[in-house]
């Protein structure tokens, strides 16, 4: 490990290359079928084989997804492209070319929001967002003597994101990749499962002086399964070049993988410079041409974004940065808030509830906010019978919310069925305080004396002869007035 003193000499230059699956139903130029964990090569046909003679045909979900990613990332749309063919060998990729684009990606610039080191935001900006293919996978761990090779994920639609070289920490890639993941599932286009591979990510890393102008010699890291992974890896790599350094051994241009196990990168191959794949316009598609009017469609079709309803929680609904950031990290839980504060103005109480009792049950019985039972107006409904003062919290929680995740009632017709309706009669909230005063005569002796943190022990007595159908505020305003006047 790099001392402190050391580390802080230098600072790490990182860009990432996320390569996302896209969701759509067939493979980018065929009709396979595109799906996870099916048998070994039942997903091809000689097109993803490479047969001689084959064409490819465009998928155009492919295109309606790239944009859609684009516009979430305030990216250039390009009008005009064409595919390329990146010519390279590896066993897994039968054509011996993988259809991409080179010169013509169809998203240009833009920016991805994060987190620093800080919690301050910062924006990373992005190069490029193109469409390309999948090749195969290489199985090595099933045969103790041969690789392996499954056809299944060739041909599968992929977006690669690259970013600039704006990274500063593993801690940022690490965001960053938060964030991206946040984003293709919000967009529903990439499940973003990086253990299942739907979502992989390379690494380029490199370490300068602090007060240098030139970048040092940069290296890709690949095979990170994890985001957590991405994070030890960088880390791991941004000592390693660092000891390099200060050792005044040269660092290589060149292609590692990082071990998860033993935590370490290492070497795979020199790095490839683009001239070793020998671009050139694939012969077998058309230009591709987008108009105006199908970008502007799909804006219109668009879902809410995360940092569009982090910004609304935040400025307009005046949530805290933690509770807006925890309603926004899963679409569905964000929606679910979206339409319970389309039946109450109650927002902050209405997030308390979605982030404490509604998140609890979902945790415990392993489902997802699309099976929880109480529609967001069904909550509403109680959370608005907290705010009038009809029922307390505690009431609600430990004795509504249950029924109604079994009882389709109302939240008022459960709470009048049990007779759980606070009373405002003064008369009656005078007694049960004189009830609990004649009951506990020693404790009240005791808080004459100074004892006042025995207020919490009267609350609950309170409460108890109260059944809870009184005002906590309202109950604890009562019991402090009476019992400071035994004082005098």
């Amino acid at each position: 490990m790099i001392d402190a003193s050391i580390r802080s000499k230098y600072k790490a230059v990182i860009g990432l290359e996320v390569h996302a699956q896209m969701l759509t139903a067939s493979k980018a130029y065929s009709s396979d079928r595109n799906a996870y964990g099916e048998s070994p090569n039942s997903l091809v046909s000689p097109i993803t084989l490479g047969h001689p003679g084959t064409l490819p045909v465009m998928n155009e979900k492919t295109v309606e997804f790239a944009i859609k990613l684009g516009l979430a990332c305030q990216c250039t749309i390009r009008d005009h492209q064409y595919f390329a063919r990146k010519n390279y060998f590896y066993p897994d990729l039968p054509k011996g070319y993988q259809i991409t684009q080179d010169k013509t990606p169809i998203c240009t610039g833009g920016q991805i929001i994060i987190r620093d080191e800080s919690g301050q935001e910062k924006a990373i900006r992005l190069t490029r967002i193109h469409m390309e293919e999948d090749a195969g996978k290489s199985i090595h761990d099933l045969d103790l003597y041969d690789t392996l090779i499954d056809l299944n994920r060739a041909g599968v639609p992929l977006l690669e994101i690259v970013s600039q070289p704006d990274i500063a920490s593993s801690t940022e890639a690490y965001n960053y990749l938060t964030e991206v993941r946040k984003l293709v599932r919000y967009l529903d286009i990439c499940d973003g499962n990086m253990e299942e591979g739907s979502l992989r990510c390379d690494a380029n890393i490199s370490v300068m002086l602090s007060d240098a102008t030139t970048y040092g010699t940069k290296v890709e890291v690949k095979n990170m399964n994890s985001m957590r992974n991405v994070q030890r890896a960088i880390e791991f790599e941004i000592n390693r070049q660092i000891e390099l350094v200060e050792l005044g051994e040269a660092i290589l241009q060149e292609t590692r993988a990082f071990d998860a196990l033993k935590g370490l990168t290492v070497s795979l191959r020199a790095k490839e410079a683009a001239n070793d794949y020998r671009y050139f316009p694939e012969p077998d598609l058309p230009p591709l041409f987008i108009s105006q009017e199908s970008v502007a469609e799909i804006q219109h079709q668009m879902p809410p974004l995360p940092r569009a309803l982090y910004l609304k929680y935040t400025q307009t609904l005046k949530l805290s940065e933690y509770d807006a950031y925890n309603l926004t990290d899963q679409k569905a839980i964000a929606l679910y808030y979206e339409e319970l504060i389309q039946h109450t103005h109650h927002f902050k109480m209405a997030a308390n509830w979605v982030m404490g009792e509604v998140k609890s049950y979902l945790n415990e019985q392993g489902v997802e906010i699309e099976q929880f039972p109480i529609t967001a107006s069904r909550l509403a409904e109680l959370i608005e019978l907290i705010a009038s003062g009809k029922i307390s919290h505690s009431v609600a929680a430990q004795k509504i919310f249950p029924v109604m995740l079994q009882d389709p009632q109302s939240a008022l017709e459960i709470a009048q069925a049990n007779d759980l309706i606070q009373t405002s009669d003064d008369s009656a909230i005078e007694r049960f305080v004189r009830q609990v005063m004649d009951e506990n005569p020693n404790e009240v002796a005791r808080y004459s004396n100074g004892e006042k943190q025995l207020i919490g022990f009267f609350m609950g007595q309170f409460m108890k002869v109260s059944g809870g159908k009184v005002d906590p505020k309202t109950a604890n305003q009562l019991l402090r007035k009476s019992l400071d006047s035994c004082e005098n």
